[in-house]
């Protein structure tokens, strides 16, 4: 079966891994610090706003505890999103308030926002999806003139870039996720930028227990084991082993990106000859080329068309089901481009280990289904 995901670790990571091992230092440490400084030069930014995490779902619990959402509160996110994203704001008893994407890029605008903003919004959580950029700088501007927290779901887009910033880096945070199917993994994990030092700040407090150890003295004489709680946090930091992968996989990270935009490129230039289906529309801007998604134009055509393929081995899905149809949000949103998207969109393989013929078979298969 061709893998709509797969990661890309061998020797060296197991090599990196093993150094770990030996170091007799397996937690949180200085390999963690090596990925943190490594990453932030790639996306170009101080490595004081940045901290590393257990996940970007983790990330967007985090999120809502720093910035207070709570119970009658509301965040605007779109509807074609990560389950983890309407997890998080339930979990603080505040309302997921779903808004329409764009049909063909499924990115949400500023205006999709807008149009859900009421004087209990507090928060608004976007998705590169695909690894896309979304009209950033507008929604940035909108969400400063409402006073509202901007949250950036970076997991689709690493080292995605609107006029040359990398995006992640426009709003009061940005979450990145290095899960298993991701282009750079750390098995599991995932990194956080915030605009505000003092917020990392809090953040690391946060993501270890709360912990403040810092008026305790490390002298003989003292009990040195003594700490306080000045927050209710969680345990969610990253440790040596997941960092090790991560300075290893920033090695080829390059690599992987552009072999994504090679097969992102033939996909088009053979897929868009078909008149029964739309292939993703081009962006000025950079992408992670983390999905391709195409759109068949008859309704029916879409689960026939997934069916065929896994049928020859080539397995495919649609990335995200709507989390307004998802009965445990109770959500009554009408949302006409979501509704389009979910019956017409399917995510196709890519990713790096694919071979020539791999594509090529994909490609063919495709074709076939309307011989």
């Amino acid at each position: 079966m061709i893998q709509i995901y797969e990661p890309s670790v061998g020797k060296n990571e197991l090599q990196a891994v093993k150094k770990v091992f030996e170091s007799k230092w397996i937690g949180k440490g200085k390999v963690v610090d090596t990925f943190i400084t490594d990453i932030s030069k790639k996306i170009n930014t101080n490595v004081n706003n940045l901290i590393t995490i257990n996940s970007c779902t983790e990330g967007l619990f985090q999120s809502l505890d720093l910035y207070g959402i709570s119970e009658g509160d509301e965040v605007i996110l779109p509807s074609v999103s990560w389950v983890g994203t309407g997890n998080a704001i339930v979990s603080k008893k505040a309302k997921p308030v779903f808004c329409d994407v764009d049909k063909r890029t499924l990115n949400v605008n500023a205006q999709t926002i807008e149009d859900k903003i009421t004087n209990k919004t507090k928060a608004v959580i976007i998705l590169h999806y695909a690894g896309v950029p979304c009209e950033i700088n507008d929604i940035v501007d909108l969400c400063r003139q409402y006073n509202i927290k901007l949250i950036e779901d970076n997991a689709n887009s690493l080292f995605s870039k609107y006029n040359k910033q990398n995006t992640g880096t426009f709003g009061d945070m940005g979450i990145w996720s290095f899960d298993a199917m991701k282009i750079l993994t750390t098995g599991d994990g995932g990194l956080v930028y915030c605009r505000d030092v003092n917020d990392i700040k809090k953040l690391d407090k946060m993501i270890y227990l709360g912990w403040d150890s810092s008026s305790s003295s490390k002298s003989i004489e003292s009990k040195w084991w003594q700490y306080d709680v000045l927050v209710p946090g969680r345990r969610s930091i990253m440790n040596d082993i997941q960092a090790a992968i991560g300075v290893e996989q920033l090695k080829r990270v390059d690599s992987f990106l552009k072999t994504r935009k090679n097969i992102h490129k033939k996909y088009t230039l053979e897929l868009s000859k078909l008149d029964w289906l739309d292939t993703p529309k081009e962006t000025k801007h950079t992408s992670s080329y983390y999905m391709y998604h195409i759109q068949t134009k008859e309704l029916d055509d879409r689960d026939k068309l997934a069916r065929h393929l896994r049928k020859n081995n080539i397995y495919t899905a649609f990335r995200y089901y709507p989390l307004h149809k998802i009965n445990f949000y109770e959500s009554d949103e009408v949302l006409p481009n979501t509704d389009y998207v979910e019956n017409h969109t399917l995510c196709i393989p890519l990713h790096q280990n694919l071979t020539d013929n791999e594509v090529t078979k994909i490609i063919n298969t495709i074709k076939d289904f309307k011989k």
